[in-house]
């Protein structure tokens, strides 16, 4: 521990923004890098209590304290290697990670938590400009041949790690470019696609083959990847939206209603200067380009798709931007005090906390509804003109057991732009009957959590495909797992690191 009386002596601070005027102006980040000073003193705040919470925390499992000591004595290319061990990606989870590490810091039972994303993207940040991020190559190869399907967060790290196990590892994509949900979905001003590529190019260099524009289950069959493959990864995401289905959802679909993952990726691919008119297949989008500019957005869910809906429209300059959310607004507001002095009692330390969590695109400009029901789309029978909305103030039991809201204050909202960020059902189910994989009730794909295979033999699945719509750093966890099951499968034994062993060396090769 370098500071025993860090966490006395320091508050917690993070770098400043840029300012709501700036950076509406563009789609670069909106939280700077931190210098390592400030990064010293915040890691100084670290209790090295006597069991460390925040490892529960983290769907990774990640080695927090032993860290934050390496930070705060100056030792970047030590703690590079302990975040390493457990993250493959901590440019990713730096930016875009809810942080459930802080919300289980035992700091934060009674002061605000140590400021751990913040101190995971300055150590990432400071190993890529000293050059501690180098290829690790595998010693030798085992000869073995593994496709991974999708690469968002899961399929990359399940490609990493099999590749570190000397594995052969190909990686198909069916969009122009690797990244998935971190390249088409998360807006540039929370996660600039750099950041992506710079990763991708070490992955490349480390000997994972790459191949975009393949629709497997089009372009490649489930036979031809069992065929020409020991072992298949499945991690092709949740990618199938839930639609709210009232009236006039048909009739305006395309037409002013539109899917709030056809909004984001379409403007993610402008700012990658990518085709600005056409998708991945090389057609032009089913429903045009879509645009918030001089128009009246409303988005319909209070998620983190809805928050990057909003502050997308807030670049594209809409007239009008709402965010309306079925459920009732939490009991405490993130903004007004800090986590440990508003904890919900329903969500006690060291559970995450129940809370109104305003991000920054909220800051940028936008109009909150909480306890809303959405009763139809209106229009003049060719655009969308507003939105019927009534307000939820309680519920009654239908005859069939069913739960309806109660509504009053039924009203008629402007909208030539409706964005369903409701969230995603389960993964599109194509490749998944193509392969004759068994899957769950909720239409993911059922595979055991103890070893990720699938009802198919040689077939394994992780990430959102696999558990469900979840967060990036669950399916980095999910993709390192994976991996390690494949690896057993294929050699009868893993040297990969498992989450709870957490070594600092992860094997190369199976010497």
């Amino acid at each position: 521990m370098g500071k025993p009386t860090g966490f006395i002596e320091f508050g917690r601070e993070l770098p400043a923004k840029r300012s709501v005027e700036e950076r509406r102006l563009d789609y670069k980040e909106i939280e700077p890098i931190g210098n390592e000073d400030s990064s010293k003193t915040q890691a100084a705040r670290c209790m090295d209590c006597g069991i460390p919470f925040c490892h529960n925390g983290c769907p990774l499992g990640n080695i927090i304290p032993e860290f934050n000591d390496a930070v705060y004595e100056g030792n970047w290319e030590y703690a590079y290697q302990i975040l390493s061990s457990t993250n493959n990606f901590p440019e990713f989870t730096g930016r875009i990670c809810p942080a459930p590490c802080e919300a289980s810091c035992v700091l934060g039972i009674n002061k605000p938590p140590v400021a751990i994303e913040f101190i995971e993207k300055s150590i990432i940040e400071t190993a890529y400009e000293k050059g501690y991020v180098k290829p690790r190559i595998p010693s030798k190869r085992t000869g073995k041949k593994v496709a991974v399907i999708g690469s968002g967060p899961a399929g990359l790290a399940a490609s990493a790690q099999l590749n570190y196990a000397g594995h052969w590892v190909t990686l198909f994509e069916r969009a122009d470019q690797i990244g998935g949900l971190l390249r088409y979905g998360i807006p540039d001003f929370k996660l600039e696609k750099t950041v992506v590529s710079r990763r991708v190019e070490v992955m490349k260099a480390e000997g994972v083959t790459f191949k975009t524009n393949v629709n497997v289950g089009v372009d490649l069959t489930a036979e031809d990847l069992l065929r020409d493959f020991d072992a298949v990864v499945l991690t092709i995401g949740s990618t199938e939206p839930r639609n709210i289905t009232i009236p006039g959802w048909q009739a305006y679909y395309g037409k002013g209603v539109h899917a709030a993952m056809e909004f984001l990726s379409q403007q993610n691919k402008r700012v990658s200067y990518t085709d600005r008119v056409k998708d991945h297949r090389g057609d032009e989008y089913k429903n045009g380009e879509i645009w918030a500019t001089d128009k009246h957005v409303v988005v319909i869910g209070g998620g983190d798709t809805g928050s990057d809906c909003v502050g997308t429209s807030n670049r594209h300059k809409a007239t009008t931007i709402t965010q309306v959310e079925v459920m009732p607004a939490p009991k405490y507001d993130d903004k007004s005090q800090p986590f440990y002095k508003v904890r919900d009692e329903r969500t006690p330390w060291p559970n995450w906390p129940l809370t109104k969590r305003t991000s920054t695109s909220h800051e940028e400009g936008c109009e909150r509804f909480w306890a809303i029901a959405v009763q139809e789309f209106v229009g003049d029978g060719e655009n969308l003109t507003g939105l019927r909305i009534a307000d939820i103030t309680g519920e009654r039991t239908l005859e069939d057991g069913r739960k309806a809201p109660i509504t009053e204050n039924e009203r008629v909202v402007p909208c030539d732009l409706a964005l369903i960020a409701a969230g995603f059902v389960h993964p599109q189910q194509e490749l998944i009957e193509q392969f004759g994989i068994e899957t769950d009730l909720r239409k993911n794909i059922k595979a055991a959590e103890n070893s990720y295979s699938t009802s198919v033999e040689k077939v394994f699945a992780a990430g959102d495909c696999r558990r469900g719509q979840s967060l990036v750093v669950w399916a980095i966890s999910e993709g390192r797992e994976a991996a390690r099951k494949v690896d057993e499968f294929l050699m009868g034994e893993s040297m990969l690191d498992a989450k709870e062993v957490g070594l600092f060396n992860p094997a190369f090769s199976h010497a």
